[in-house]
């Protein structure tokens, strides 16, 4: 197994959602790594967990990696969100990923769950997907 092209995954899915011009449209560039402190824009995207396991063969190292994207909006409804989730997928499923290390052999959605959240009636969806990188 190795982890080690799991820094490079991470940075080409963060550009790839980056540069989505219909994303954008929805969210401008809240699209985080790390929430940052104070007040956040009505509806962002944020990087988060991952899982990673072993997917090595007699080819050469490799790992199956089972990540999440969420999306919040403080947005009446879920219409806005789920708009959102909906660019992110069409944004990573299939994507040609341009990676500074490894290679991606294929990136698909997994699941979703999307649920009211805090106090103000905030909507989050977290989007699973799986991605299956080679490094050698």
């Amino acid at each position: 197994m190795s982890y080690g092209a799991a820094a490079a995954l991470q940075a080409a899915i963060y550009q790839r959602l980056a540069g989505n011009l219909d994303l954008a449209a929805l969210v401008g560039g809240a699209i985080f790594d790390v929430v940052p402190a104070g007040e956040l824009p009505p509806t962002y995207v944020s990087l988060g967990p991952e899982e990673v396991r072993d997917a090595s063969d007699k080819t050469g190292g490799g790992a199956l990696h089972l990540f999440t994207i969420t999306i919040v909006s403080r947005e009446a409804g879920f219409a806005q969100a789920k708009a959102a989730a909906a660019a992110v997928s069409d944004a990573l499923v299939g994507a040609p990923l341009a990676m500074s290390r490894g290679r991606l052999v294929g990136l698909w959605f997994d699941r979703a769950r999307a649920r009211r959240v805090g106090t103000q009636g905030e909507r989050r969806i977290d989007l699973r997907f799986g991605a299956r990188v080679e490094d050698d």
